[in-house]
């Protein structure tokens, strides 16, 4: 799929929004990604999926690690058309851990997928936990790249929209931002 195939899909679900966004970085934007309205469709998902497994596939992945919430659907999806395990982290007391009895080998091959990038701390912490278990991240997948590639995370990453999308300090917003009320509508 190609990145205007991609915006396409994000724009007929209602997924692409405009407006007053702070995002969980604490960033504010004019533009907000809502991966789980463009994820609600199981053929989307399965193109999604598709297009970034296609990416991914010679890393050699076993494992696809997830963070909850937002990576859960694509991260099933993209290890589903890889063959692969699939488990995932998720928030306790604040920060994310890796509960319910998954465990990673010394040396397993790990792919982590997200939906959504911007500064890359949920993935950046993802990575963390890898590692503490042992395991090797041979790369991160993520749906949409609002930095345009300016997070570097270390190890190989793809993306299937990659765009500089513009993002504010709260204390430094335009004036037109400034007057529109700030919504939150991604995961805390």
């Amino acid at each position: 799929m190609t990145q205007a195939q991609v915006l396409q899909m994000f724009r007929d679900s209602g997924a692409l929004l405009e407006g007053h966004f702070i995002l969980r970085s604490g960033l504010h934007s004019r533009q907000f990604f809502q991966c789980a309205l463009a994820l609600q469709q199981m053929p989307a998902v399965e193109k999604l999926g598709a297009a970034l497994a296609a990416k991914v596939r010679p890393l050699g992945a076993t494992t696809v690690v997830a963070p909850a919430m937002g990576g859960l659907v694509i991260g099933q999806e993209v290890a589903r058309q890889l063959g692969a395990r699939f488990i995932f982290v998720e928030k306790e007391e604040g920060k994310l851990v890796l509960r319910r009895g998954f465990k990673i080998a010394p040396g397993e091959k790990i792919l982590i997928v997200e939906d959504v990038v911007t500064k890359g701390g949920r993935v950046q912490e993802t990575i963390d936990i890898v590692r503490a278990q042992g395991g090797t991240v041979v790369g991160v997948a993520m749906v949409v790249d609002r930095s345009n590639g300016a997070v570097n995370l270390g190890v190989p990453t793809v993306s299937l929209i990659a765009l500089q999308v513009e993002t504010f300090d709260p204390s430094h917003l335009p004036p037109d931002l400034a007057q529109l009320p700030a919504i939150k509508p991604g995961s805390k």
